[in-house]
């Protein structure tokens, strides 16, 4: 039975040395809490014991071999986890200078507040290193691995070096940034987060913007393109998905009516008396809008007298990341704030706000959420945040009204609730009214919504969709792999090749041969590969044909010394041996002055394109402009210049990173033909990179032949290799295999 592997900062118990042993105690926050969950309930539907390892920082430093033996098997026996040590002065420049002083604010959209440290990457790459060399010891063949969150995002990039054929999932359990934000980390830094990421299989985010925010910035920083969300890198699927993150709502539900819940909500009530509750209940930091919140209360409070002394706000605020000095200065403004309300609208039988700094355990938790008319959940930027899910879980009777921002993950779920902008105080006062003044069957209406979708997607759900989906992405995988052209696959094809008589081989140009660069002029042939072109034409019974979409002039420039048949513009001229250039058909070139004209709108509207004009064709390239802007630009040229051919024989056609006008009825795939109802041949092979080859690899499906795409196998081709240096490699081995 194959393990999960649950890889995360720190374990779901935080472990302290007290009085000469070692002591535990459970980890706050959602992840350990949502996680916890989900295993627990695999050991309710099976009778075999789920093998599972959790596997991250105790929380305390051990230097001491023997020490960390004793705790790991602690660990293991009663919470199935395994402890990485980190010595302290690493642990406190990887956490506190690059996660919580740079990658958090950053991502949470205060670039204001991030420091940047050239050191502490170096301690962040240091960390996801060792947690790296750890795991390599301990991991097996079967094993699931699921890494969570942004203090690991190096690691799964560090497991695949290692591991090609492992399954890695991963996890951001807070916002991912849109581009302009992303890019403000340093250009080395931010690629190797980037490819560090693309390590994984499958990577999750709790909301779509986030996902589409990632594979932008793929785009924009890596030049890697996506379809449906799927990118190929290095011979793998990796998918780009979104699964917003549930809650236990069962236990939170079920608890509202526990004698211990019903116990501390008898104290709260003594307290609060028959006053309508508002409550906020945030860990301390700056994302969550606290300040923003207290002074749209005070608000409320001065533009409606009629409603002081009947309501009352419950502050909670929890400690948070104790030494960091934006966290210091916004407890001192809390309380400030706080007083200030108080001691403005408060009298000797009122109290504004009831304030709490301070953490809350779970019972007394659920009775806030039970007694408190409408919960305020105004992040002014977060993941997800299961606040809002679980103060909904906790109102059995579907009242109450929740309050939330817009900018929280959550929002995207819960659009029943009053979502509004946390930034605005006036907007949100006047909802805080609103929210106190709503009809009870409004909420109720409101709520069941809200709770059924919190019930069918919870967090059980979310666990057991990311890993399902994870699976399917690695048979996806694997079944791509089954197109690549393995050492038997080529061992066949060059034995094949050698025992032949009479061989065609089929070569594209650009992208197959050569990489791709800025201007087509640029990619003169070298050295190394006009030998292998050489050579191989000139080995017996070989009809090599450079079959490229260049204009003739160029290919004849280039090519025109080889022993070779040569074809241009996609097949509208040919060239066998020894012969002159001849069209393949009677054709017209009397339309390319009209496109022309049209192509010449969208150079003008989008820096770096440019047009190559060819005897029977024309071209628009964009590889040099904006990738984002110049898809979307192609999209629309592409409809106008559909709609400007409608009645002409001319074909339009989008390949990479190009938009060709071209007459139809002739392409690679025709040009082909030419040289196959010549003679019989009993070895074909053809190698192509793009939309271009794709007619000819269709037409060789009804032949013996050997078709190979450079790149992706989505295509006509049987087989495909990585790259155009994979192409020279097989060319080469055809070449030695006349030799030996």
């Amino acid at each position: 039975m194959s393990r999960l592997l649950i890889i995360s900062n720190r374990l779901p118990v935080t472990v302290v040395f007290r009085n000469g042993t070692f002591k535990f105690k459970t980890s706050v926050g959602g992840l350990v809490s949502g996680l916890s969950a989900y295993l627990d309930s695999l050991k309710g539907i099976s009778e075999i014991q789920p093998k599972y390892l959790w596997i991250g920082w105790p929380g305390i430093t051990i230097e001491d071999k023997k020490s960390q033996q004793i705790l790991n098997e602690s660990l293991f026996e009663k919470y199935n986890a395994y402890a990485i040590y980190v010595k302290e002065e690493i642990m406190d420049k990887f956490y506190h200078d690059f996660c919580n002083k740079l990658i958090w604010p950053l991502f949470h959209y205060f670039p204001s507040f991030a420091s940047y440290d050239l050191e502490s990457f170096e301690y962040y790459r240091t960390v996801n290193q060792i947690f790296a060399e750890h795991i390599l010891e301990i991991i097996q063949p079967d094993d699931t691995v699921w890494i969570h969150d942004y203090h690991l995002m190096l690691l799964p990039g560090l497991l695949r070096d290692k591991l090609p054929n492992a399954t890695i999932g991963f996890f951001l359990h807070i916002p991912f940034p849109s581009f302009e934000i992303f890019r403000l980390l340093p250009e080395k830094w931010r690629k190797e987060i980037l490819l560090g990421l693309l390590g994984s299989d499958l990577i999750g985010f709790h909301t779509s913007d986030y996902a589409q925010y990632f594979l932008r910035c793929i785009l924009r920083i890596l030049g890697f393109e996506n379809t449906m969300g799927e990118i190929t890198y290095r011979d793998r699927i990796i998918k780009v998905d979104t699964f917003p993150m549930g809650i236990d709502y069962r236990k939170f539900n079920d608890a509202v009516c526990s004698p211990k819940v019903e116990k501390e909500r008898t104290k709260f009530s003594r307290v609060l008396g028959k006053h309508k509750i508002i409550l906020s209940i945030d860990r301390l930091d700056y994302t969550k809008g606290i300040l923003k919140r207290l002074n749209a209360y005070r608000l409320f409070l001065q533009n409606n007298p009629e409603w002081r002394k009947r309501v009352i706000f419950v502050l909670v605020v929890v400690p948070s990341r104790i030494g960091v000095e934006h966290y210091q200065q916004i407890k001192k403004q809390i309380d400030e704030s706080v007083g200030e309300i108080n001691g403005a609208f408060g009298s000797l039988d009122w109290t504004p706000i009831l304030y709490q700094y301070k953490f809350v355990p779970f019972y007394p938790l659920v009775a806030l959420y039970s007694i408190s008319d409408v919960a305020m959940v105004t992040p002014l930027r977060d993941g997800m945040n299961l606040i809002a899910k679980e103060y909904l879980a906790c109102r059995r009777d579907k009242t109450g009204v929740l309050l939330l921002s817009e900018t929280a993950g959550a929002a995207e779920e819960l659009r029943e609730s009053i979502v509004i902008n946390p930034n605005n105080p006036d907007e949100l006062a006047i909802q805080i009214r609103n929210a106190l003044e709503m009809d009870i069957e409004d909420q109720k209406r409101r709520n069941a919504i809200m709770q059924n979708r919190l019930k069918r997607y919870n967090v059980i759900r979310w666990a057991t969709e990311f890993l399902r989906g994870l699976s399917k992405v690695k048979e996806h995988t694997q079944k791509y792999a089954t197109y690549f052209l393995t050492s038997n696959i080529k061992e066949n094809l060059i034995t094949e090749f050698r025992n032949s008589a009479a061989s065609l081989i089929l070569l594209d140009y650009d992208g197959t041969l050569v990489p791709f660069v800025p201007r087509p002029e640029f990619a003169i042939p070298d050295e190394e590969l006009m030998k292998i072109l050489q050579a191989l034409s000139i080995i017996a019974g070989v009809e090599l044909v450079l079959i490229s979409g260049r204009d003739r002039r160029t290919i004849q420039n280039w090519f025109g010394s080889l022993n070779s048949a040569l074809v241009a513009e996609h097949g509208i001229w040919l060239k066998e041996r020894e012969k002159d250039w001849q069209l393949l058909k009677p054709l017209t070139n009397n339309w390319i002055s009209e496109i022309r004209s049209a192509m010449e709108l969208y150079v003008d509207r989008l820096p770096g394109s440019f047009i190559e004009e060819k005897e029977y064709s024309i071209v628009w390239h964009y590889r040099n402009a904006n990738r984002e802007r110049g898809e979307n630009v192609a999209k629309e040229l592409i409809d106008n210049l559909i709609y400007m051919t409608a009645n002409l024989d001319l074909q339009v056609l989008q390949g990479s990173k190009v938009v060709e006008v071209r007459n139809s009825g002739v392409n690679k795939g025709t040009a082909a033909l030419y040289w196959l109802s010549k003679r019989k041949f009993d070895f074909i092979m053809a190698i192509g990179d793009d939309w271009t080859d794709e007619d000819l690899f269709k037409l060789l499906l009804d032949y013996n032949a050997f078709t190979i795409k450079v790149g992706t196998p989505q295509s006509y081709a049987k087989f495909f290799v990585r790259s155009y240096e994979d192409a020279r490699k097989l060319l080469l081995d055809l070449i030695s295999s006349q030799n030996g």
